[in-house]
């Protein structure tokens, strides 16, 4: 059992600092404030490589796990590119991994090295506006048409569908009543996003406004059989495969942001001068921030664990979830000490931490709420009784 990187994370870690170290908080302030993709940013880590590390050596990846993903992730984060920088390389980084799981030879080769060489790049079509984090209710529909479906529905919450030319879409294709488990009937598909068929609106929101959020009206997609992955009605089984891992990566990103935080606010509590002395001399202010520290810590240990349970192949949902929940409750409140540390400069948008706050809402709020998590475990780990 180690609680260190190895050497290959190391390097890892070192390799992505360089590049982040291209875009300081000055970029990521700018595309705050214009609403911009970071296409810079993404350049730079698709020319490195980036985006295949966990993608199968034969198709151009790495061939490593989520616990190196995650290194990745959370770096970027940490550096001050945050929920901006990680989520717009984030779906491209463990979207596949149903293809990985589940696709045919054919789908590998014509799906994954375009995405890891940067010249595809996915949404991800799952929530919806009246099912919420009941996904089983969803209701956007495949209809089966010879060798091809024609799908119809609404998605909401589709990040980086304004710039996507690819969509990793779940659907029912078999009626909800018809099905003895709400589970059953659904089916996945890994196609291209044709705006003829798609109307993509933009959501505007409170943070994060580099990459995008929208909600995706589908109307009569047709989608061939050949971009099916897995079995008809095995959609949900399929779609587990990338559940798991977006919540170790989404887990690493709070953390990364959450440091970075602290880091701020504490270099501040140690520079601002009031009554001749600095305001980290004052426990009211040190001891908040060494609290956030530990938390932060506890919560990045759960995250490697969740990662490397995944890596070796073992049940991993409790430690993924619960990865999710502990670095977005440090994190939030390390980024609302931040502000509060900074006082009335930490509601200014040069000093950046009030970006900051606003960001770490997205792992709060998603991509499954901080009191479903509770329930799951209490249900799964404690064998309560289900509460809902």
């Amino acid at each position: 059992m180690n609680f260190y990187l190895d050497e290959q994370q190391l390097v890892i870690r070192h390799a992505i600092e360089k590049i982040c170290d291209q875009f300081d908080d000055d970029y990521w302030f700018a595309r705050d404030a214009d609403g911009e993709f970071p296409e810079e940013f993404v350049k730079a880590i698709t020319e490195g490589g980036w985006l295949g590390i966990a993608m199968p050596e034969e198709y151009g990846g790495s061939g490593l796990g989520i616990t190196e993903t995650a290194v990745l992730a959370h770096t970027i984060a940490r550096s001050g590119a945050g929920m901006s920088g990680a989520s717009a390389v984030h779906l491209n980084l463990f979207g596949p991994n149903p293809i990985v799981v589940f696709g045919t030879d054919d789908q590998k080769s014509r799906f994954l090295p375009p995405l890891i060489s940067g010249n595809d790049r996915a949404c991800f079509g799952v929530t919806e506006p009246d099912a919420g984090l009941n996904t089983t209710r969803l209701q956007t529909r495949a209809q089966r048409d010879g060798d091809h479906y024609v799908i119809n529905g609404r998605k909401m919450w589709t990040t980086t569908a304004q710039t996507a030319n690819k969509i990793l879409l779940i659907a029912r294709t078999k009626d909800l009543e018809d099905c003895v488990k709400p589970t059953e009937g659904l089916t996945l598909f890994y196609t291209d996003l044709d705006r003829e068929c798609v109307e993509v609106r933009l959501i505007e929101k409170m943070g994060r406004k580099a990459v995008d959020s929208n909600a995706l009206f589908i109307d009569n997609l047709v989608v061939s059989r050949e971009d099916r992955i897995g079995e008809e009605g095995d959609g949900w089984k399929c779609l587990l495969h990338g559940l798991n891992p977006e919540r170790v990566l989404l887990a690493a990103e709070a953390v990364g942001l959450g440091q970075v935080a602290l880091k701020r606010a504490s270099n501040y509590a140690k520079e601002r001068i009031v009554f001749d002395r600095s305001i980290g001399k004052n426990q009211s202010i040190q001891h908040p921030l060494a609290v956030n520290w530990m938390e932060l810590e506890a919560a990045e240990l759960m995250v490697y664990k969740a990662a490397t349970l995944y890596d070796s192949g073992q049940p991993c949902g409790a430690e993924a979830n619960a990865a999710k929940y502990l670095a977005a409750e440090a994190a939030f409140k390390a980024c609302q000490q931040a502000v509060r540390t900074h006082g009335g400069m930490g509601y200014a948008k040069e000093f950046h931490v009030e970006r900051y706050l606003r960001e770490i809402m997205i792992p709060v709020l998603a991509p499954v709420s901080q009191e479903l998590v509770k329930s799951f475990i209490g249900e799964q780990v404690l064998g309560q009784e289900k509460s809902y």
